[in-house]
């Protein structure tokens, strides 16, 4: 059986390119999409907290569904820990490996399990396909240290040419607190990965594997090509920009501070925050990678393809031991908070030398509320919810309301849905009015979930945002602030509080950023604005003086 990942390139013209390119990406989408329909978990088959991709034999990214950016970093680690833990000729078809642990290249925190499969063609080895599912499980724990989060997995095998390790699959599921939805969004993983060997083996058949592997190639050297154009237009100069973070973890806020260096069409990002913390709000390595590629994506070509390629450029850097790239053992279970922070400190750093691609602050935070209880009979249930905001105004249109933004793009998960699988009634699901930073371009509105426990609980909730405000850009102003309140007698610690049946928790998401001055908004907007609730009218009197006084 060959396993060699050295495979000479052949010639391949522009149109087959990208013929072939088309169709990897429709391969992870297709993936992705068999992942939702087969999986059982609300998490999964509602929010889609789930991710696809392909990569070559050598652990690089051919091709990433657009899906959630944040797992990118699960991806980046666990072909090349596979192969540095088996020989390739070891790695046989039907071979399955599953990983989690940030530490060891399965993922950036416990709940994301990743599965990745080889794909044979021909006797060789051409890709592996890979998908990752947030497990909405290890929860109600500490997290003091990685120790307290979960089970840690290192990339090993779950199937052995097509024979499952029953004992390693039943170690696994005794360590989870919902081990029916576990085992059924384990197969829903396999049945994607097993659909993308199917698809891309038939590719190889019609093209040929050389011409594949070598247009997956071209692929990655196109995506840096057009990475190091998008840098050489910027202005070289050093740019920089610091941001508060705070965490109901941790007291008070942090300082998170960003250099960004253009230098030809190379771009150097370093980091520094403070020291890793004893919440589970870490970063590895992996992790920060993940995030400046997204961020820099965005600002300098959104159209880069999803691969590889589009790193080569870029130099990332951050202090061993800091909360931005951790040491073992910190915790990391909450490490998409500090993420999201990223993102706004490289937007602020490239928004002083190209404003008119920045978009102004999102909501910056991944507000979210996870319950934990027992039925009737028993049984465990955990329900995770992370919950949209609002997305900065453009230097020419209003902001999003009550959206993902950045380094999350799940759904939201219906009401129907919500109250059917679990004891919780949602009181109430809107846009907080006025939370929008005011502009010449408006900044979107936050979101207000009220739920109420019909049994006993225990809940988390979690954002960032609380204390500080999203920055608007060119003038504009800052967006609102989130929060979260209880009911009257609710204790609550860091954000964790045990319900008793009736009692209400409340989760308000930060609105966005302005961009320009609120001036230069036209009437028109402004009156659509009072109409739509989404300025009060004292505010907007105050806001919009020069446009109300003509009407």
């Amino acid at each position: 059986m060959s396993t060699s990942t050295a495979t000479a390139r052949v010639p391949v013209d522009p149109i087959t390119v990208e013929v072939i390119g088309s169709a990897l990406s429709s391969i992870v989408e297709e993936m992705g999409e068999a992942l939702v329909r087969a999986s059982h978990s609300a998490n999964i088959k509602e929010r889609r907290d789930c991710s696809t991709a392909l990569f070559d034999t050598s652990g690089q990214a051919l091709c990433q569904a657009e899906h959630i950016p944040m797992h990118l970093g699960s991806f980046l680690g666990i072909i090349p820990h596979i192969l540095k833990r088996h020989a390739p000729e070891e790695i046989r078809p039907g071979d399955v490996f599953i990983g989690n642990d940030a530490y060891e290249g399965g993922a950036t925190h416990l709940p994301d399990i990743v599965i990745a499969e080889p794909v044979f063609f021909d006797g060789a080895l051409v890709a592996w396909a890979v998908n990752t599912a947030h497990h909405a499980d290890f929860e109600d724990r500490g997290h003091a240290h990685i120790y307290q989060e979960g089970l840690r997995i290192p990339p090993i095998r779950l199937y052995r040419a097509g024979v499952l390790q029953e004992d390693l699959q039943a170690m696994f599921l005794l360590n989870c607190q919902v081990p029916r939805e576990r085992i059924s969004d384990l197969r829903a993983q396999m049945a994607a990965n097993r659909l993308a060997c199917e698809r891309l083996g038939k590719l190889c058949a019609k093209y040929g594997r050389e011409v594949v592997l070598s247009a997956g190639q071209e692929l990655m050297d196109y995506a840096e090509r057009k990475m190091r154009a998008g840098i050489a237009a910027i202005p070289d100069g050093t740019y920089r920009f610091s941001d508060r973070f705070d965490n109901p973890a941790i007291d008070g806020e942090m300082v998170f501070e960003c250099e960004v260096r253009v230098q030809g069409d190379e771009m150097h990002l370093r980091f520094d925050g403070p020291d890793q913390v004893r919440a589970g709000l870490n970063m590895v390595l992996t992790a920060l990678l993940s995030t400046v590629y997204y961020a820099v994506k965005t600002v300098v070509d959104p159209t880069i393809l999803p691969n590889g390629g589009l790193a080569r450029p870029l130099h990332v850097s951050a202090r061993e031991g800091s909360i931005l790239n951790c040491r073992h053992p910190a915790a990391v279970n909450g490490r998409i908070a500090p993420c999201q922070r990223i993102v706004d400190l490289v937007h602020g750093a490239l928004a002083q030398v190209v404003p008119e691609r920045v978009t102004a602050a999102g909501n910056g935070a991944v507000a979210s509320a996870t319950f934990v209880g027992t039925r009737p009979d028993g049984e465990l249930w955990v329900y995770l919810e992370t919950i949209g905001g609002g997305a900065g105004a453009r230097a020419t249109k209003d902001g999003l309301d009550g959206v993902h933004v950045h380094m999350t793009n799940t759904s939201n998960l219906p009401a129907e849905a919500l109250e059917q699988e679990y004891p919780l009634t949602l009181l109430r699901y809107e846009m907080v009015d006025g939370s929008g930073g005011a502009g010449r371009f408006r900044g979107g509105m936050g979101l207000r979930r009220v739920y109420r426990a019909e049994r006993g609980c225990r809940v988390k909730v979690d954002g960032s945002r609380m204390r500080s405000q999203p920055w608007g850009l060119a003038g504009g102003l800052p967006g609102s602030s989130g929060g979260y309140a209880f009911s009257d007698g609710v204790q609550v610690a860091n954000g964790i509080a045990d319900l008793q049946p009736g009692d209400r928790v409340t989760v308000i998401t930060p609105g966005a950023g302005g961009y320009g001055p609120p001036a230069e908004r036209s009437p028109e907007a402004v009156m659509r604005d009072l109409a739509e609730r989404r300025i009060d009218p004292v505010a907007a009197q105050r806001i919009y003086a020069a446009q109300l006084s003509g009407r």
